[in-house]
């Protein structure tokens, strides 16, 4: 029988070796049950890894302490702390019944102790709690997050993901952020997080892979006019998304860009990542690289040199994927081809764009200004309209509040234009950060800024009036407005950015 030393018999050295078994059995029970779960629990390191283990390291530390308090107590006084243990006689049935009680109640505390951590890191890992713990700060991203495509993800999925070294870090992140809502001491509205976000092949590419896309995609884009009949013009695109060959390696397309046969290097210049004045492309198989300079805003040797060169992957262009904030023409288009509002009011694009730019305090100030607003425009300018069609008006006002509520949060501060979005080029200047023609080699080449070179036009125009092709090369853009010549020297964005 092992034989304890003398100083461990007091409450405290006892207490601690107390917590450090129920700690220890807790892990244990957690760590099998990660394993046999298949570990897809981003969380759940919280209890396994970092608080059970802090528990036990606790528990082990109150021995020596104890030993220490029971050191001093007998130097003073002679005397243990503990003079006599109680005698233990199972053959009486008291003390027998005592003990199995004793027993029985130890094991259900340890065991709810077990269940009781199991389920609190399982609601800290869900999207209620990332989502509405933190209302305020949180809610223009908790609103978006469940009108994107990625709803059924969970945030966790993306933002963690699995393994203890990024759920390490951004549980040192979330301490800053706890202490920051709780002092009210965030900014407004919160900047975006693409530079804390972990490589997006250990999080996008566990369900979305490049290196098997392949082909092209038809897409469909509709805009409504802020002319009196908010006429409806449609644009048709083939998309070259690309990825890589059915057979092969060999990157194509919009997917060339993402480390399939290449790898692409950027420095940025901004914490947005919207000036990209340096770019690299090696390629992997024989190690060629060709660096592009911006002829505009070039670094020197010193600036590259000490700047941060990040390699391309998904998150550089949809770096809004699920909190998705609709620029104001962007969401009555959709709406209106959905069939949520009757493009048969007068001006009813150009009206409701005005709406909902307005500058508002509050969302209640700014759900009565759409409803009086709208309502009054039809009543001043087109009272027969405003009797005929009473209906439509009142839906489309309901319309116009539910998307102000799902795209302008202004206790944040937040809405689409504070948060650029790099898929495409419309609103933001998104690709062509990189395929402006002002990106240039040593050698004189350039980075395209060709359309062609991501996408064929195949039909455009007003309803009753489209053109088609089947040509390879597909229509040139004819924009719908008198406004060609400004195509020469502008941008989409530098018109559109103020939809």
């Amino acid at each position: 029988m092992i034989k304890l030393p003398p100083l461990v018999h007091n409450w405290v050295t006892y207490a601690g070796a107390a917590i450090a078994g129920i700690a220890f059995a807790a892990m244990v029970f957690l760590f099998v049950f990660d394993i046999v779960s298949g570990g897809q629990s981003p969380y759940a390191a919280i209890v396994t890894f970092m608080v059970l283990p802090a528990a036990l390291m606790g528990g082990l530390l109150l021995v020596p302490v104890g030993m220490g308090l029971e050191w001093r107590h007998w130097r003073r006084t002679g005397q243990r702390s503990i003079q006599r243990f109680p005698v233990l006689d199972l053959n009486q049935p008291r003390q027998l019944n005592a003990a199995i009680v004793f027993v029985i109640v130890t094991l259900l505390v340890v065991c709810g102790s077990v269940f009781g951590s199991y389920q609190a890191y399982e609601a800290t890992e869900s999207v209620g709690f990332c989502g509405t713990v933190c209302h305020t700060p949180m809610e223009p991203e908790y609103t978006t997050y469940q009108n994107s495509p990625h709803a059924r993800v969970r945030c966790v999925d993306c933002h963690v993901g699995p393994g203890a070294d990024w759920f390490v870090k951004s549980k040192l992140d979330g301490l800053y952020q706890v202490y920051a809502v709780a002092f009210n001491k965030f900014p407004r509205p919160i900047p975006g997080t693409i530079e804390s976000l972990r490589p997006a092949q250990e999080t996008c590419e566990q369900c979305h892979w490049p290196a098997k896309f392949f082909g092209q995609q038809m897409m469909r884009r509709v805009y409504y006019f802020p002319d009196e009949k908010n006429s409806r013009w449609e644009l048709r695109l083939l998309l070259k998304t690309g990825g890589s060959e059915p057979f092969g390696q060999q990157g194509q397309g919009i997917h060339w860009h993402m480390n399939i046969e290449e790898r692409i290097e950027y420095i940025a210049t901004d914490k947005n990542r919207q000036s990209i004045p340096w770019v690299r492309a090696t390629n992997k198989t024989t190690g060629a690289s060709v660096t592009y300079m911006s002829t505009e805003d070039p670094l020197t040797d010193e600036q590259i040199a000490g700047a941060e060169k990040r390699q391309m992957d998904c998150i550089d262009c949809h770096n809004r994927p699920s909190h998705i904030l609709l620029a104001p023409r962007e969401a009555i288009n959709r709406a209106i081809e959905h069939g949520d509002m009757d493009a048969a009011l007068p001006f009813l694009v150009k009206t409701g764009t005005q709406l909902l730019k307005g500058d508002y305090a509050t969302v209640p100030e700014a759900l009565e200004a759409i409803d009086t607003g709208l309502a009054g425009y039809y009543a001043d300018n087109y009272p027969e309209v405003a009797v005929s069609r009473a209906e439509e008006i009142r839906r489309a006002v309901r319309v116009l509040q539910q998307i102000y509520r799902e795209n302008f949060f202004p206790t944040m501060k937040a809405r689409w234009d504070v948060y650029p979005t790099n898929t495409g080029h419309m609103n933001f200047p998104g690709c062509m950060r990189c395929h402006d023609g002002k990106h240039e080699s040593a050698d004189g080449e350039t980075i395209t800024d060709k359309c062609i070179s991501c996408h064929v036009i195949v039909s455009q125009g007003f309803d009753g009036s489209q053109e088609f092709t089947m040509e390879p090369d597909g229509l040139e853009l004819e924009h719908p407005e008198e406004v060609q010549e400004l195509l020469e020297d502008n941008t989409c964005y530098d018109c559109h950015s103020e939809d």
